[in-house]
This record gives structure tokens, C-alpha cells and sequence, in this order.
């Protein structure tokens, strides 16, 4: 009973009961995250049962053991091992038994911001929980999923890296299941913040930033910020804020001690938490990889 009380509580359910099976009971469960991103795992040798109200977030997860039905009594869903599964939108009910299940919750909100911020709009039929993923975009998405998962795990990463992740899984999500969008129309005005580009972005690039906060500060709609930054610096808001921070750990490696200073390290504490892709990206700017940065005289 503990322990359904504990899931209950965790996931703001509803009606829920447990019950033992052949198998010995044995229960175990982990989270970790913030109200914009949560992972879960679960393991538990029983019988659960109960109704999932609808919430605030967009929920994928898998089962590696086990058997579960979500929206159970009405369009029954089959968790297949290995298969990913997002939750209805709505409230519904499910039964699980004997099994292992990792679950990765993404804030509505910062879906909708991701959704926004590359100039489209969720449509109001929202997500299909019933479409299936194939196999590439599920490879895609656990290999996010284990770089968020070693990121958010590790109290050292800065919180500005653990900013970053919450957004990855955002922008993930839409990638794994993708919306019919809305094109907005295009809107080509001057910029008339230009201190806030060369000002408040360069002061604060070490803390968690996006186009939306930028928005909000200038007293700007969001499409009207993206596209006085295209047209003036033909690149979004949230690529100048990469490119500063990038500057950012140039500059710091071109000063840093190359006997006591790991590359990774700089980048990670710039929000880049993939080694590969920050060191294309760092040679494509500079021409150079980062290592070679560091080791110049």
C-alpha cells in the first residue's frame, strides 16, 4: 500500500489500487528533474491499477518488463516491451502488472515555447498518442534521453546545462511526434532593441536564457523578435545566444591553462553538452577545434 501511495502521490492519480501477484513483490522508484522536465523509473512486482487525470504535461514512456494498458476500457492501448508510448491527453485509466517502465515528462508549456520559437504554432487536435515513432526517430530519441539522463543525474552539471536539457527534451518531444503546423506570417521589422542584443544577452549569457525571456524584456511579441533578428542579423534569437556563448568559451580557452583546463568541461559550463556536435560546431566558427584553442601559445 506504500508504495501505491508514493506513485499516487507522485503522479496526482486518482483511484488507485495494488494487489500481489505469483511473482514476489519487490518495488522501487526514482525521479529526477523540474517542473519543466521530470524522468522517472519505476519498477514494481504487482498488480497497479488506477485513472491518470489530465495534466500539464506530455508524457512518453516504455516498458522493458511486464505488461501494461493504457485508456483501459475504452481505445485500449498494449505496451509492447522496448516500444515507446505517449499517454492520452485526456484523463484515463490503465492497468499495469510485473514491470519495469522509464518515463520522461515534458511541461506543456515549454513545448508550446519550443513550438513558438520556431515560428509555428500546436495545432488545437494537439498530439496523436496513438501514432507509433519508427525506429529511427526512437533512436534518436533515447540517445537524447540517456544525454539528458547523465546530465540532470549530475549535481556538478551547472544550471544553466540543466536549463539546456529541459529544452532538449522539449524540442525531442516535437521531433518524436510530429504536429501539423500553422505558418505564421512573416513580419520584417527593425529591431528596436539593440541594446538588448549587444548588452543584456553578453551580460547574462552565463544563465539560462531564451527567446521567449528576451521577448518579455524588450515588450515584444516573440515572431516580431525573431524576425527583427533575422533580417538584421539573419539568425534567430536563440542562435545568437548560442554563438555568444560559444564566444564566450573561445575566449576562455584562448586564456585558460591547458595542463589544468578539460575542453568538455568549458562547454558543458556554456550549455554545449554534446562533445561531437560542440566541436563541429566550434571548428566550423573558428576554424580550428577547440583542443587546439587551448594548446595555442
Amino acid at each position: 500500500m506504500q508504495a501505491r501511495d508514493v506513485l499516487a502521490a507522485a503522479y496526482d492519480g486518482l483511484s488507485w489500487a495494488a494487489d500481489t501477484t505469483d511473482a514476489e513483490f519487490a518495488y522501487r522508484y526514482a525521479s529526477a528533474g523540474d517542473a519543466s522536465m521530470t524522468l522517472r523509473a519505476v519498477q514494481f512486482d504487482g498488480r497497479l491499477v488506477g485513472e491518470m487525470p489530465a495534466g500539464d504535461d506530455f508524457v512518453v514512456q516504455w516498458i522493458s518488463r511486464g505488461t501494461g494498458v493504457l485508456d483501459l476500457g475504452r481505445h485500449e492501448i498494449h505496451l509492447q516491451p522496448g516500444r515507446l508510448q505517449m499517454w492520452p491527453n485526456e484523463a484515463f485509466e490503465f492497468a499495469f502488472e510485473n514491470y519495469d517502465q522509464r518515463l520522461v515528462q515534458v511541461n506543456r508549456h515549454a513545448v508550446d515555447e519550443i513550438a513558438a520559437e520556431r515560428s509555428t504554432t500546436i495545432t488545437p487536435a494537439r498530439f496523436d498518442h496513438t501514432a507509433q515513432p519508427n525506429d529511427a526517430a526512437m533512436r534518436r530519441w533515447r540517445h537524447t534521453v540517456k544525454l539528458i539522463s547523465a546530465t540532470t543525474l549530475d549535481r556538478n552539471a551547472s544550471p544553466l546545462l540543466q536549463a539546456e536539457m529541459s529544452r532538449l527534451a522539449a524540442v525531442s518531444f516535437l521531433e518524436l511526434y510530429p504536429q501539423a503546423t500553422i505558418d505564421l506570417p512573416p513580419q520584417l521589422l527593425l529591431p528596436r532593441n539593440a541594446q538588448l542584443r549587444h548588452e543584456y544577452v553578453n551580460e547574462h549569457a552565463h544563465l539560462p536564457m531564451t527567446s521567449t525571456d528576451l521577448a518579455t524584456l524588450a515588450n515584444l511579441s516573440l515572431r516580431t523578435l525573431q524576425a527583427a533578428f533575422v533580417r538584421v542579423l539573419g539568425i534567430s534569437p536563440n542562435s545568437y545566444i548560442r554563438q555568444v556563448r560559444l564566444e564566450r568559451v573561445h575566449t576562455e580557452l584562448l586564456n585558460a591553462d591547458p595542463t589544468t583546463t578539460n575542453v568538455a568541461d568549458v562547454a558543458r559550463r556554456w550549455g554545449f553538452a554534446h562533445a561531437g556536435r560542440f566541436s563541429s560546431t566550434y571548428a566550423t566558427h573558428y576554424g580550428e577545434y577547440p583542443s587546439v584553442t587551448l594548446r595555442r601559445p
